[in-house]
């Protein structure tokens, strides 16, 4: 099979032979990943339950959704950005400058209506996204170069914006704060935007043409440009929505915590990567999922939760939560392996 026919079958559903060798224990464990990322979700709610028994209380477990929902809204432009074997370590500050632009819109203007203000942010993240798009996808510059050279550009334009000063809750109108404090349906307005860009999300991952072009690019680069792939377009494309993303974030942070600072977030971009790394999306690209960041997310929020309710002490937290970041890491690496060594047999035959 020719280099074209191999960026096609990364388009395509792979045919069932039975012609093909028996997957070998690497690759199962892939295949039920999720599920038993799932189980340690629950056997680790359970344990943490006999030791604190509000941990399960319906008022817990809202706050772990309502806390989680920004990391989760962020961890899905991250995947898609490592998928196509790239990194961003500027959403942080993109998300800082986006909030405090729009805090100090709603300073300004306090009878703006509060869905502009959201707009505006995702707007101001969405141009900083396709910044560095352009920087990756046109000028070839490596992902980790140009996002830590961005992350610093934006974190010094939120400081310029600012003047160095605060915008703190009694700044900021009652409209903007509910935007985080709302509710619809009966579910927290973070809690619902979250699911809304999750179902999107999941649509056009698994049922665009796009989507699977962004896996073909992540699989093999060559092979997805020789196929008539428009890489430079589809790296462009994941880094804007990633931006777009950072910007809502941005806001929704904001008026969550009523305040706007220049170093809102910091280092917040590890916690985002780790929630993919913890959902078996691989870091060599090509491979992620829906279901697993949310996995993923989900357990870094029980985590956060969890571990000061039965008085862990915060240096074992740390120790804990890195133990737990570097198996999931060991287990992408060797599940990885078990792929990459099934496909090659494959293509032998």
């Amino acid at each position: 099979m020719n280099e074209r026919g191999l960026a096609n079958a990364a388009l395509e559903p792979a045919p069932h032979n039975a012609g093909f060798p028996k997957k070998s224990f690497s690759a199962n464990i892939g295949k039920f990943r999720e599920l038993g990322l799932l189980g340690f979700i629950v056997l680790l709610s359970l344990g943490v339950q006999l030791r604190n028994p509000s941990f399960l209380s319906w008022e817990n477990i809202n706050d772990i959704a309502t806390n989680t929902a920004i990391l989760s809204i962020l961890t899905i432009g991250m995947m898609l950005v490592i998928v196509t074997r790239g990194i961003d370590l500027s959403i942080g500050a993109t998300l800082a400058l986006s909030g405090m632009i729009a805090a100090l819109t709603v300073y300004e203007y306090p009878d703006l209506n509060p869905m502009i203000a959201l707009l505006l942010g995702v707007a101001v993240g969405l141009v900083c996204g396709m910044a560095l798009g352009f920087l990756v996808s046109r000028m070839g510059i490596l992902p980790i170069i140009a996002t830590l050279g961005m992350m610093n550009v934006f974190r010094g334009l939120t400081y310029q914006a600012s003047g160095g000063k605060w915008v703190s809750a009694h700044q900021m109108p009652d409209s903007f704060k509910q935007i985080a404090t709302g509710s619809v349906l009966g579910i927290n307005n973070l809690v619902f935007i979250a699911i809304v860009i999750y179902v999107a999300a999941y649509f056009f991952v698994n049922h665009t043409r796009t989507g699977r072009q962004i896996y073909a690019v992540g699989s093999n680069p060559d092979s997805a440009q020789i196929s008539g792939i428009k890489t430079g377009k589809i790296l462009w494309l994941v880094y804007s929505i990633m931006g777009g993303l950072s910007g809502l974030a941005g806001v929704l942070w904001v008026s969550k915590f009523a305040s706007a600072q220049g170093d809102t977030a910091a280092g917040y971009e590890l916690n985002v990567i780790a929630a993919c790394v913890l959902g078996g999306v691989s870091i060599a690209g090509g491979s992620g999922k829906i279901s697993g960041i949310i996995l993923g997310t989900v357990l870094l929020g029980i985590l956060n939760n969890a571990l000061p309710m039965i008085n862990v002490s915060p240096f074992w937290q740390m120790w804990i939560q890195g133990t737990i970041i570097l198996v999931a890491v060991i287990i992408n690496a060797v599940v990885k392996r078990g792929i990459d060594r099934n496909n090659l047999m494959r293509r032998k035959i």
